[in-house]
């Protein structure tokens, strides 16, 4: 599965500023197409329903969000420690940091990521 890198940065400003700082949510064409395609990316359904209201959508602001910063969090710290394994020869403990990733991962671009650094052990012991 091939999956481009999201460009987050023009949402990730949007949520601080909506969500931290709490700025006025004005729901133009542009904000909804960017809320749109970061629930796509994020894998939220339903996102059209969410942009009803306002509440909805600082609630779909808020999961995307998260998901986003808890999948990074998720990947980063389970390649450390993956990283580490290698280094040390433990292949099948490498491989089982990307499965429990992959086991709970739902954005489809860390679970390329991760998918790919499974394959890639694919031949050692």
């Amino acid at each position: 599965m091939d999956v481009a890198q999201p460009d987050w940065g023009p949402f990730r400003a949007l949520a601080r500023r909506t969500l931290r700082d709490n700025a006025p949510l004005v729901l133009t064409d542009d904000v909804r197409a960017l809320l749109l395609r970061t629930a796509r990316e994020v894998a939220i359904p339903d996102a059209e329903a969410a942009l009803r209201t306002e509440a909805g959508a600082l609630a779909l602001i808020g999961e995307a969000e998260r998901r986003i910063a808890d999948g990074s969090n998720r990947l980063t710290d389970a390649l450390h420690r993956m990283w580490r394994l290698q280094t040390s020869g433990e292949f099948d403990g490498a491989r089982q940091e990307m499965r429990d990733v992959l086991a709970v991962e739902v954005v489809p671009y860390y679970r390329v990521l991760a998918q790919e650094q499974l394959d890639d052990m694919a031949d050692e012991p």
